[in-house]
């Protein structure tokens, strides 16, 4: 006690207190006094204030996890005003060696010392000094090893399938140590019904929204610490996620699936729990360990159907259909640079869409790479696909009748489970109500509470299974006889508008693994080669849209649009509309200025009289220029109604009457594009206007 001098009692005294994990919060209770009583042995040394950190109950002290009370204990040493820090042992203060010294090297500075109940370490004294430098190592060294044991002892026993850990709903520990399915058959059936409901909708996110819109109630894990309580809840997300991801419902022991990954975060080493391992680094992988709900063929089809589902995962994979208007989506495959072919959609024409190759986005001046039109695409494929099936097509017709029904089926039975686990709640009220001494009437009061809760819980489930069957019977039942007639038509049903986009991806997912795509510039063709899942490829040649072609059926002959067009414009513009109309001579030639005015001076057409109009009318690019945008948004403008503007024939230029411009929609319109423009487009055209002349 001699190490205690006047000069420390006249400072505070600080206690740290620490367990590693919530565990050892809840049931080592014992340490956790010996902790605080610390506390008690400096008031008797004859500190007079003793300050308490526990703010890092339940905290690793391994340096891999922030501990604000270390922190705090830190930046109190460093003030000057602590004389002692208290600690159970080395191992409460640090598992690291960083985290140790550093605490040393400050009492140092500072002058404080260092107690636990081996002793008084003042840091300043060489033999102390070197004492609490092994204990630290020591601590460090320790912590590695019983790590290092654990686990080893842990994967061991997991290898054997012998470690047991917590499992997910539908399976429990039997009481010789094996996984086996939960005796529940409520538990049972909804688990099924996921699985199910996913090789019918091909989509998590679907299974889910079928869950709630059918207000089926799903088993939850609750756990805590010591506590295993299996509850019911309505369906979330991740729920239906972590049960299809997860191998031990394919009769797999699957341990280790999820590990810790290290990242160094403001110079420190933090350590992230739940990180995806690859499946050859899980720690236990043993097939057929034990009964599952699915084969461990039907995990890896849906693993697979999940990826397809990640669009944002392995861009160059395959994609499933997500509905849309495109028919091949995450099927097409780029020719030149295997990259999957991304989809655009068009906003201005509705159901345009088109199948586009961005090539190397990223690299410097590299651009797109190819892209067609998909609407002509999407036929030829569609046909091959029913070419490919139609022996198949009534079979495919009464299965998915059969689906429908089944379909009805699983509802009313998820219900009626609910409505017999409900059942026996309110016969276990009803009991728990009848087994209260009358004179405890504030304990028969909940009880007749909770008992006329369950069965209003009861008759809402039976209402809701009177429902369904009423809504179940009052459907028009199908015809299978007219359903296998129809079926026999298969390019009729593919093409009714019953028929959703959606349904019709997967259709094609199901015959097709990938097209790979390319273009033929000697034939102006695209090229599809389709790789079927059964391993054999089919080519099939596209035509492509010549664009920029006034269409052929509408072509006018020149003396037809001559008259129409003659009077209203200048020989210079009648000869760029005739030809953008593909209208040719006698001898097969485009149109100049000088053929157009022989051919009007030959007919007896009028000459382009510009004082003719009064100035009432002016050209779309005059008036685009006016109004201060571009001739494309002045166009859309007029396709919209906004601006009003005439068309003597297809192809033919437009005319705008001059008083619209100052028109009040004109300028809303005019207003709204401008008010798209990018704030740089705007200051360039400032210092195009304003500054460059003045340069």
């Amino acid at each position: 006690m001699s190490k205690i001098t006047p000069d420390h009692l006249g400072r505070a005294a600080v206690v740290y207190v620490r367990q590693s994990t919530m565990a050892q919060v809840v049931g080592n209770l014992e340490s956790q006094r010996r902790q605080y009583e610390l506390a008690a042995a400096a008031k008797v040394a004859g500190f007079a204030s003793v300050t308490v950190i526990d703010d890092d109950l339940g905290r690793s002290g391994s340096g891999s996890v922030e501990r604000p009370g270390f922190e705090r204990l830190v930046a109190l040493v460093c003030s000057g005003g602590i004389g002692a820090v208290y600690c159970i042992e080395a191992s409460r203060l640090a598992r690291n060696g960083r985290d140790w010294h550093h605490l040393i090297d400050l009492c140092a500075l500072t002058g404080a010392l260092v107690v636990d109940p081996d002793g008084i370490y003042d840091p300043r004294v060489v033999n102390d000094r070197l004492l609490l430098g092994l204990k630290g190592t020591m601590s460090e060294y320790e912590l590695s090893l019983m790590r290092q044991r654990g686990l080893a002892s842990r994967n061991a026993k997991a290898q054997r399938g012998e470690f047991r850990f917590m499992l997910p709903p539908g399976f429990c520990w039997s009481e010789t140590g094996k996984v086996e399915k939960d005796p529940d058959e409520h538990v049972q059936e909804a688990v099924r019904l996921v699985f199910t409901k996913f090789r019918e909708l091909g989509s998590a996110r679907q299974v889910f929204l079928w869950l709630r819109d059918a207000d089926i109630k799903m088993p939850v894990v609750r756990r805590n610490v010591e506590v295993y309580k299996l509850v019911w809840k309505a369906p979330a997300y991740h729920t239906v996620v972590q049960i299809l991801h997860n191998p031990l419902y394919a009769g797999v022991y699957a341990f280790g699936r999820n590990g810790q990954s290290t990242q160094v975060v403001d110079g420190r080493a933090r350590k992230k729990n739940g990180t995806k391992r690859p499946r050859e680094e899980w720690s236990a992988f043993l097939r057929d360990n034990h009964e599952g709900y699915i084969s461990w063929q039907e995990f890896e089809e849906n693993e697979l159907l999940l990826l397809e589902n990640a669009y944002m995962k392995k861009n160059c994979d395959r994609k499933s259909g997500r509905g849309g208007r495109a028919l091949l989506t995450g099927l097409m495959r780029c020719g030149r640079c295997g990259r999957m072919v991304r989809v655009n959609y068009g906003t201005m024409k509705g159901n345009a869409h088109r199948y586009q190759c961005r090539g190397d986005e990223e690299g410097v001046g590299v651009g797109v790479c190819i892209g067609i039109g998909g609407v002509r695409v999407d036929r030829a494929v569609a046909l091959a696909c029913l070419e490919a099936v139609s022996d198949r097509a009534v079979e495919a017709a009464v299965f998915a009748a059969d689906q429908i029904e089944q379909s009805d089926n699983d509802v009313i039975a998820a219900v009626a489970r609910n409505l017999e686990a409900a059942r026996y709640e309110a016969s276990l009220a009803a009991r728990r109500y009848e087994m209260v001494d009358p004179a405890k009437r504030h304990v028969a009061r909940e009880l007749e509470t909770r008992w006329n809760g369950a069965l209003e819980h009861v008759a809402e489930l039976e209402a809701r299974i009177d429902e369904l069957r009423s809504a179940a019977a009052a459907r028009p039942r199908i015809d299978r006889t007219a359903l296998v007639r129809l079926a026999q038509d298969l390019p009729a049903v593919w093409n009714a508008p019953s028929t959703d986009t959606r349904t019709k991806q997967r259709l094609i997912h199901v015959l097709i693994k990938e097209i790979i795509f390319d273009l033929d510039a000697a034939t102006n063709e695209a090229v599809l080669v389709v790789h079927w899942n059964g391993g054999r490829h089919t080519e099939i040649r596209v035509a492509r849209v010549k664009t920029g072609r006034y269409p052929q059926d509408l072509a006018p002959t020149a003396v037809e649009a001559l008259r129409k067009l003659a009077g209203h414009w200048p020989d210079k513009e009648l000869a760029v509309s005739l030809n953008r109309m593909r209208c040719k001579t006698g001898e097969g030639e485009t149109w100049t200025t000088v053929r157009v005015q022989e051919m009007r001076k030959r007919l007896g057409l009028p000459e382009y009289d510009p004082e003719g109009s009064d100035g009432k009318m002016i050209s779309l690019g005059k008036a685009a220029q006016q109004l201060g945008i571009c001739i494309g948004s002045a166009k859309t403008l007029v396709l919209k109604g906004v601006l009003p503007a005439t068309q003597h024939m297809p192809g033919a230029q437009w005319l705008v009457p001059v008083e619209a411009l100052t028109s009040e929609p004109v300028q809303i319109g005019v207003q709204k594009i401008i008010d798209r423009r990018p704030q740089y487009y705007e200051d360039y055209q400032y210092d195009k206007v304003v500054r460059l002349p003045g340069i």
